[in-house]
């Protein structure tokens, strides 16, 4: 690894920059940005949750490393919490055994969602942040660069590694004027989803600019940055500015604070204004993010369930909002609403002020502070139903219920809709105050004390549920494959590995590889095994966007686990292609994507010489039943051998 100190550098740090390129300019360890280059880039934080932190532990492990090497990590548990069988608690127990034994704060169960209690507790402006979890960029509201990735970058980071990104191009959204009553930061998002989509994003980083930026506080910053994960971006981020100093100082945190903001003439690859004042209540309308709406025409659509809260929208920001709106009224009867609020604060805050009791009143349940009904955990809808949501997702099943209409909205139009029963826009918010100061309790983050250096020898407990990681197999000369599957465009992990009840098997692989792509085709699992077993590889064909959404390496871990190794689509998101390469799987995309019609599942397929094309430009000629198809993967020397090894825990170092 050669540190970066070209040119580019010194150009980097003597011209008018954005607050993008001043973070990442003093993070860059590997790479130059003037060549277009991958980056290694100096990862502070960590964090994890408990569906996807088991395995990055277990790979942590399995590096020998002593304890952690980078400065902050911490362990949330947050999304298995209802602890249905054994499974969930066994990993619970793991974790904290981990975090104890490495030198990891740990977040018991109750304590919140980790994106909300990152923000509250531990994000610093400045610092660089990577999670096992797709929503980590959350913290681009308080000015750090937060990005989602699979557990097993997450390990490299904590033992003191760098973590890989494409040099991003940044785009400026660049708001102006005020925000009008009922709407807020979820309107914003949803607008910046209706410009551009969930898909052809891969590459960007978004950075907030303009007057009205100084006009958002920083939980509406907050929800940005979260939902910005659904644009397929790197990330988003936010200046760090009075905003940013008064919550820190609210949190006791004014230590923590940094001002950073963008130089008057600094460059970006794009810009795209919005004028806040002119904005409506939106919607993202059944099955995705992107499918974004007004919310007046959708005005006087029957609403069967509201949920609120997820870690987009469970700021005491949001839910003191929606308690004003609710104060001295009753949800209409026919409709059910749940909330979740983002953390033990949040909670604390509203019993003080009278909010918690304001929300039972008018009929509202209130739920475990963790994500819950937004993984289809609990609170899912009936058969058919319309439900509204808070957070941030509308994938087809994805609230475990696949009939379901499920509406992304902002907590007005939540609150609104659930005293009307029928979809209708909040005719104005009542104004929520940033606290003097935040309620500090951190009694639930455990290990604090011994933090980064943990406790050698102590215990690791490992529960029948906690199973080895699996390692794949160096990449061979040449394959003779099956295409096991053949999917269309959008398909997300969801639909990979779903979630809900089977997420209690994620330390599981053996078990939870079982139901590989069980909402398109439950049997693929066993046809796997079946090709496995002749000596044949198997392979995914996808469309566009394939792997969009979470986080979850699983997504990769587990179709290796069955012999996956390659997967041919017309474009791949950055977290699954990534994941893919970490675990030995071959990226293709077609070089003309017309050919994804010559393709059927079950077809033969010969990959003469891929091991060669890996090592070389990456194109490959793939013979099929019905001619030949020309794939190509675009990989950097790094991924070249991580691929070869056959996945990065084969790499000697």
């Amino acid at each position: 690894m050669q540190n970066f100190q070209g040119e580019k550098m010194n150009s980097l740090k003597a011209g008018a920059r954005s607050v993008t390129w001043k973070i990442l300019s003093e993070h860059i360890v590997d790479g130059d940005p003037a060549k277009d280059a991958e980056l290694g880039i100096r990862i502070d934080q960590t964090l994890t949750q408990d569906a996807t932190g088991t395995m990055a532990y277990l790979q942590f492990e399995s590096m020998g490393v002593d304890h952690v090497r980078n400065d902050l990590a911490v362990s949330y548990v947050d999304h298995n919490t209802v602890q249905i069988g054994f499974e969930n608690a066994d990993d619970h127990d793991f974790l904290a055994s981990i975090a104890k034994r490495y030198g990891i704060i740990y977040s018991k169960a109750g304590n919140g969602i980790c994106h909300q209690l990152h923000l509250e507790r531990f994000g610093k402006p400045g610092t660089t942040l990577l999670g096992s979890d797709s929503h980590t960029p959350t913290g681009g509201g308080i000015g750090q660069i937060a990005i989602g990735a699979g557990g097993i970058d997450i390990a490299v980071a904590m033992a003191g590694g760098p973590f890989y990104i494409p040099t991003p191009k940044v785009r400026a959204i660049k708001l102006v004027g005020t925000l009008a009553q009922g709407t807020s930061a979820k309107d914003i998002i949803l607008k910046v989803l209706e410009r551009f989509g969930t898909k052809g994003n891969v590459g960007w980083i978004f950075e907030y600019t303009g007057q009205g930026v100084t006009t958002l506080d920083v939980p509406s910053r907050a929800t940005i940055a979260n939902m910005g994960a659904e644009l397929g971006v790197t990330t988003s981020v936010f200046p760090s500015d009075r905003m940013t100093r008064q919550f820190l100082a609210a949190q006791g945190r004014a230590g923590d604070f940094k001002p950073i903001a963008a130089d008057r003439g600094a460059k970006y690859d794009d810009v795209f204004e919005i004028d806040l004042g002119a904005l409506k209540p939106m919607a993202a309308a059944p099955h995705s993010p992107g499918n974004v709406v007004s919310v007046e025409s959708l005005r006087g659509l029957k609403v069967n369930q509201i949920m609120i809260g997820s870690c987009t929208n469970s700021s005491y920001r949001d839910i003191r909002t929606v308690a004003k709106i609710l104060e001295g009224r009753h949800v209409a009867d026919d409709v059910e609403v749940g909330i979740a609020c983002g953390s033990r604060q949040v909670v604390q805050m509203l019993a003080k002020d009278g909010s918690l009791g304001i929300l039972v009143a008018a009929g509202c349940r209130m739920l475990e502070n963790a994500c819950g009904f937004c993984i289809g955990a609990h609170m899912s809808p009936a058969t058919n139903a319309v439900s509204l949501r808070t957070n941030n997702r509308n994938f087809e099943g994805r609230s475990g219920t696949k009939s379901a209409q499920v509406y992304l909205v902002s907590p007005e139009t939540a609150a609104a809709s659930a005293l009307a029963g029928t979809v209708v826009a909040s005719e104005g918010a009542p104004f929520v105050a940033l606290p003097r100061r935040f309620p500090i309790d951190d009694s639930m983050f455990l290990y604090r004390e011994t933090a980064g250096r943990g406790v050698p020898g102590a215990p690791i407990v490992r529960g029948p549920n906690i199973a080895s990681v699996p390692k794949g197999e160096a990449l061979a000369p040449s394959l003779a494959a099956v295409a096991a599957i053949k999917v269309g465009d959008k398909i997300t992990t969801d639909h990979i590995m779903p979630a809900g009840a089977r997420l209690k098997f994620r330390s599981n692989v053996p078990e939870y590889s079982k139901y590989v792509f069980e909402p398109c085709d439950p049997s693929f699992h066993d046809r796997c095994l079946e090709n496995k077993s002749k000596g044949l590889a198997n392979v995914i064909i996808a469309g566009e966007s394939y792997g969009q959404g979470s986080s979850r390496e699983h997504a990769a871990l587990c179709p290796m686990a069955l012999g996956v190794k390659a997967v041919i689509a017309k474009s791949i998101e950055r977290i699954h292609r990534a994941n893919l390469v970490n675990f030995g799987i071959v990226p293709f995309v077609f070089e003309d994507p017309a050919d994804y019609e010559k393709l059927s599942q079950g077809d033969e397929l010969s990959f003469e010489g891929i091991r060669a094309a890996v090592e070389g430009d990456g194109r490959i000629a793939v013979k099929t039943p019905r001619g030949t198809v020309c794939v190509r993967t675009a990989l950097s020397e790094r991924e070249k051998k991580i691929i070869l090894a056959g996945g990065r825990l084969q790499m000697k170092n």
